[in-house]
Formats: C-alpha cells, structure tokens, sequence
C-alpha cells in the first residue's frame, strides 16, 4: 500500500488529525528519519488534539453564549466593580461545576455580568465540559412554545444533562404562575446532578419578591443559595465608560 492510499484510509476512517500530521511528515525530511515509534505517537497525539477541537468547537455551537469572545483571563482587576481575584481564579478552575454547586453573580446594568458568565462558560468549555446559556425571559417563552408543540419533555432533558446551565437577566422580567412552576422543574431537575450560573441586576434578597409566590420562592430559593458562591459586582456602567455593546452587561 502506497503512502496516498494510506492518507485516503485515514480520512475514510475519520481520522483526520492523523490524516493532516501524516502528510505533513511526508514532507518534512525531518521527521521522516525519527523511529517509526516516534512518528506514530506525533500521529496519534494530533489525532487527539484534532478530536479536542472538535469537541470544543461542538460544546461551543452547543453552548449559545451571548459573548464568545469574553475570557476569565481579560479581565481588568484595575477598575473597581467588587471584583476579588483570588476568588475568580479559585472559580476558574471550575471545580465548583463538578461538585454541582452554583454561582450567582448580581450588581447593577452594565458591570459586566453577562460578560462575566460569558467568560465562566468559556473556561468550562475549555475544560471539556457542556454548558448552556439562556436569558430567562426567553428560556420561558421556549417552554411555552415547547409546551403547546410536545417538546417539553425534550427540553426538560437538554437542560438536565449539561454541567452547567447560564441564567442571565434572572428577575428582569416578571414571572407568571406557570413560569414560577417551570423555573421551579427546571432547577430541580439539577439538583445534585448540574451546577447553575445566574446573572441578576437583583440582589439576591430580592429574589423572593421576584419570585412572589411563598411557597415557590422558598422551594427555588432553597435549592440555589445554600449551595452558591456569590460574586457582588458594583461601580460605574462599563458602556458608559467604555461605549461597550449592550451585550456586554
């Protein structure tokens, strides 16, 4: 078998990073007079970074965050919105997501909330794991829509099964009795088995007059806060002093 065949094999096979890292050893006079041991562990080792992209790639089209380009690594801890280094770092490593704990993250417009979550789902992403962002007023009309079409069930699913679900602009909007119950399913559903990540321009002792139902606030509340880190952002509107986007907030 000549060495065309064996590049044609390969990506009929699907493997395609050691299809590219064959082809450029071809080239390359170099790395032709390694031990055949050495290029076939170069083969497979691109072979694995290929697949990591990939799945990288999937986990971020998967994802739909707001802010693809926000990272943990870019933020300026210069400018003064309560922000604690150590403990960013310390939430970086995402542990946090494996021990199915939570986050939320409340301050004003404009501070960078969203930004922010944007950039923990990156770094989640980054590390391998799945994540899924929503803004709740519209996770809730995807409910009802999913409700009245029969993909509810299917939806429920989709958010239990990523590690991490992003609730952005948590108590922008009021709730209704159907969507008090559906926040409710959605985040029992995870308890114990996902982490969860909420932006919220109110503090979290608004919550239960967001909410403003006892009995629902109580059941909500419970199973979010007592398991949270909390990361209280203040200071100035960043658009304001920046003429950043709106989808930075």
């Amino acid at each position: 078998m000549n060495e065309q065949q064996t590049l044609e094999q390969l990506k009929a096979l699907k493997l395609l990073g050691m299809a590219n890292a064959m082809a450029v050893q071809l080239e390359s006079p170099n790395i032709q007079s390694l031990p055949f041991n050495d290029r076939l562990a170069l083969l497979v080792e691109a072979e694995c970074h290929e697949r990591d992209n990939r799945r990288q790639q999937r986990l971020m089209t998967q994802a739909k965050l707001k802010i693809r380009t926000a990272c943990l690594e870019d933020i300026d801890f210069r400018t003064r919105r309560g922000l604690d280094k150590p403990q960013l770092m310390s939430l970086g490593q995402c542990q946090w997501i494996g021990r199915h704990q939570h986050l939320l993250i409340t301050g004003p417009t404009g501070v960078g909330k969203t930004w922010l979550a944007c950039a923990f789902g990156m770094h989640a992403i980054r590390r391998g794991q799945s994540v899924a962002y929503h803004r709740v007023s519209r996770l809730l009309e995807e409910t009802e829509i999913a409700r009245a079409d029969g993909s509810l069930s299917s939806l429920r699913s989709k958010l239990a099964k990523c590690q991490l679900l992003i609730l952005d602009d948590w108590g922008m909007s009021p709730l209704t009795d159907i969507g008090r119950q559906d926040l409710l399913e959605f985040i029992d559903d995870r308890t114990g088995s996902g982490a969860i990540l909420i932006a919220s321009q109110l503090p979290v002792a608004k919550w239960y007059e967001y909410i403003n139902e006892p009995t629902l606030a109580d059941a909500i509340l419970d199973r979010i806060v007592h398991r949270a880190h909390k990361i209280e952002m203040h200071g100035e509107s960043m658009r304001k002093k920046r003429g950043l986007s709106d989808g930075e907030d």
